[in-house]
């Protein structure tokens, strides 16, 4: 069912034309509520821009869940593809500890690490570590469970509440010649003492909520927040035939009805079947040398949805996922977001594949992960260029030129130049799947890397462009551009974010990223675009303006948000639902009222189903705030707080409850009792500048200002605000010196331009004011 959405376009037009999008000044005092939306992640929460990189297990145990039957039983009919399994990291992603299972070194070895000693050994056949627990103190610990296998391994302890933890000492096992054979510190580069997030004894190192989704089968967390103690249970304790085929009982059975019974069952008695790609037929274009798909009609998403379930960068927002379930339906996953992947779509942090694969023209030609892996074994099908010779010619691309590299050399091998690698945890090299051309004329414009200069180090970037502009001619377009210029705020970024969401040529991970940022330079005109989309087919769009839409003014926000309330994908009518929570709703159908109540529903069981997490928390409180329900959003953000006296964005919100209603002072001891916590103070010292304004203690809130503008995290704002403030005081020239100093910094940003044309214009510098007025068209 479709929303009659043209009953909201007048309203939407009316609205935007009475926003003033580019106001030139700010009242420093006034209302901070920009500072809870920017803090506020979406509170059906995407995967953490905090590291989930020390993988941890529960103390979980067998779930009683009908219909599994196990990797074994499976393996009674299909012996070829069980032992295929066997082995594999699949198979191997949690274990019960003994002599098989454990690879690292416990004959009482040792490794130092900040002056702490941690020893491991072995006492009646069971794996012991001695190290600083949550007191700081040295203490022996059992082995759990062995957590991975190569290129490392980890080791889980289980700590009181049900909780299994990752240690972050933790085993290379590459060989002694690639460096491995030892134990290794995850952060070698910091010392992380207990209390910290990332001490193994933390909250980001505890697998019932950070990794044990993916490492076992059919896992259910069962998080307790009356005893903040978790019962985590699973089907089966590995990553077994269930994890993608659903659960066997059925199939059990249609294997023990006579033939001519068999059909009654669907699928073979599951719910999920992955044969349709078996009917893919693929031709080989002998001019291009590139192989197409025959069938396009066939269905290549089952597959690729199935394992973005795990190989994506996601949040889990809803238990009890299937294979065969929507992926939207309980996963928010992460799009082509700042700090996750690189402006023009190559990895930054760690994303797990599916992004990456999204974006590449091999997923857009119908190519899933099975054409290159063995799904049961998780190995390529080929070694080598012999991979991607199954439909690239190598008459035509494995030649010296096409890569212009010696034949059989490491710059002759494709995944060298179009899968280059990042490391993480250290000794993991991970390959880039968009399987992308290298782009060095891309680099030096917006700071992305490249695999020629990955190699050729001593190399420029500029080299390496005229190179390949000499070999290939002159580069495409490129989406990078587009991203670039939305996140880092340039004077053109609406238009060429409108370029690019409107080009259906584009991968549709990369259009709905853009349709994420567009909101931030929100017109008439992108309102319009926006709003078309939202009726349109693509969830990965609906997501997008979905997760921007607390950036839309909330007169306008209606007109986006209720259709995105009509449309299949749970997580993102969620996310509208949110949204809409305090916007003005009366006047619409029953059907409208019926959908965001469903919507709302949804959001508040996905925040308490991760209440084990402060950012759920968090934005759960923010809901209620807006809702009207003040002591729920105070009570809600001081148990996050209690939970994660570190995370930032609660306190923020807490402190702008406070001031909302009036307490002012008690909003400045939060602040600063805050700061003791914080591994990154500058948004705290920023807030708190604002409220010492607000208290008329202006030496105090310039020299707080001050700091956070000039903090390494600083953002564009702060160095506004910190401008303006210096200008409302008589300081004009050094509000002028410390914006030209912040757009060094960030390049085109529209809020420091803004200022800056407006305080030469006070000045009567008219030539200053005109020629940053240039760079705002």
């Amino acid at each position: 069912m479709r929303f009659p959405w043209s009953i909201l376009l007048l309203p939407l037009l009316l609205l935007l034309a009475a926003c003033d999008k580019n106001s030139d000044t700010e009242q420093v005092s006034a209302d901070a509520s920009y500072r809870q939306q920017g803090a506020k992640k979406s509170a059906i929460e995407p995967p953490s821009g905090e590291q989930r990189t020390a993988s941890a297990a529960s103390s979980g145990t067998t779930a009683v869940d009908a219909g599994y039957v196990g990797a074994e039983q499976c393996g009674s009919c299909h012996q070829a593809e069980f032992d295929d399994w066997k082995k594999s990291h699949h198979d191997l992603a949690m274990k019960v500890p003994n002599e098989t299972t454990v690879v690292g070194d416990f004959n009482n070895t040792s490794f130092k690490y900040y002056g702490t000693e941690s020893r491991f050994y072995k006492k009646d056949g069971k794996y012991f570590v001695r190290t600083d627990g949550p007191d700081g103190e040295l203490h022996d610990y059992p082995v759990a469970y062995t957590f991975g296998i190569h290129p490392l391994q980890q080791y889980l302890i289980a700590l009181p509440g049900g909780r299994l933890q990752a240690l972050s000492v933790s085993w290379d096992s590459r060989s002694k010649e690639e460096g491995g054979q030892r134990w290794f510190h995850l952060y070698p580069d910091e010392e992380i003492k207990p209390g910290d997030p990332l001490h193994w004894t933390g909250i980001n190192q505890n697998w019932n909520f950070q990794c044990a989704d993916c490492h076992s089968t059919n896992l259910h967390k069962n998080y307790n927040a009356d005893t903040e103690s978790f019962d985590t249970q699973w089907a089966e304790m590995n990553v077994g035939c269930e994890a993608c085929h659903g659960p066997g009982e059925k199939h059990v059975q249609w294997a023990a009805l006579p033939e001519v019974e068999r059909s009654v069952l669907k699928h073979s008695g599951f719910e999920v079947s992955y044969r349709e790609r078996l009917k893919a037929h693929w031709n080989m274009d002998p001019k291009s040398g590139i192989a197409h798909l025959k069938n396009v009609d066939i269905n290549t998403q089952q597959e690729i949805s199935t394992c973005a379930q795990c190989h994506s960068r996601r949040g889990t927002q809803f238990p009890g996922a299937k294979p065969h379930d929507k992926f939207l339906d309980f996963f928010h996953p992460a799009l082509l977001d700042e700090n996750l992947y690189h402006a023009d779509g190559q990895i930054d942090d760690e994303v797990y594949v599916w992004g990456s694969f999204l974006q590449s023209k091999m997923h857009g030609a119908g190519v899933t992960c099975s054409n290159c892996h063995n799904p049961h074994s998780l190995k390529t099908r080929v070694e080598g260029n012999g991979l991607c010779a199954q439909c690239h010619m190598p008459t035509k691309f494995d030649t010296a030129e096409h890569h212009f590299h010696p034949q059989g050399s490491e710059g002759a091998q494709c995944v060298s130049c179009h899968m280059p690698t990042k490391t993480y945890m250290q000794v993991d090299a991970r390959r880039d799947h968009s399987f992308r051309v290298p782009r060095p004329d891309l680099s030096d414009k917006i700071g992305s890397p490249n695999a020629c200069i990955g190699c050729h180090v001593d190399e420029s970037n500029q080299w390496a462009a005229d190179i390949l502009q000499e070999k290939f001619g002159a580069p495409d377009p490129h989406y990078g551009e587009a991203i670039h210029a939305g996140r880092t705020g340039a004077p053109d970024a609406e238009g060429r974010l409108l370029k690019l969401v409107m080009d259906d040529t584009q991968p549709e991970i990369v259009r709905a990223t853009a349709v994420s940022l567009l909101p931030s330079y929100l017109s008439q005109t992108s309102a319009q675009v926006l709003q078309v989309i939202a009726q349109g087919d693509s969830e990965l769009q609906h997501l997008g303006m979905a997760r921007a839409l607390d950036r839309v003014p909330q007169q306008v926000r209606p007109a986006l948000a209720i259709p995105l309330l009509y449309e299949d994908e749970r997580v993102t009518a969620a996310l509208a639902g949110d949204a809409l929570a305090g916007a003005p709703m009366g006047g619409y159908p029953e059907e409208v009222g019926k959908r965001f109540n469903a919507a709302i529903s949804d959001y508040v069981a996905a925040a308490e189903f991760n209440s084990d997490r402060p950012e759920s928390l968090a934005n759960l409180a923010a809901l209620r705030a807006r809702e009207g329900n003040q002591a729920s959003a105070e009570q809600l953000l001081s148990q996050a707080i209690e939970l994660a006296p570190y995370y930032t964005p609660a306190v923020i919100n807490l402190a702008d409850l406070y001031r909302a209603s009036g307490r002012e002072s008690d909003s400045e001891t939060l602040l600063r009792e805050a700061m003791d916590h914080s591994y990154d103070k500058a948004p705290l010292q920023h807030t708190l500048g604002l409220s010492l304004v607000r208290q008329k203690k202006m030496p105090q809130a310039l020299e707080m200002l001050r700091t956070s503008a000039h903090a390494d995290s600083a953002t564009p704002r702060y160095v506004y605000v910190y401008g303006i403030a210096l200008n409302s005081q008589g300081k004009p020239q050094e509000a002028i010196r410390e914006l030209e100093q912040g757009l060094e910094r960030f390049p085109g940003d529209r809020q420091i331009l803004s200022a800056l044309v407006s305080i030469h214009h006070e000045q009567g510098n008219e030539e200053e004011a005109r020629r940053y007025q240039q760079q705002l068209q």
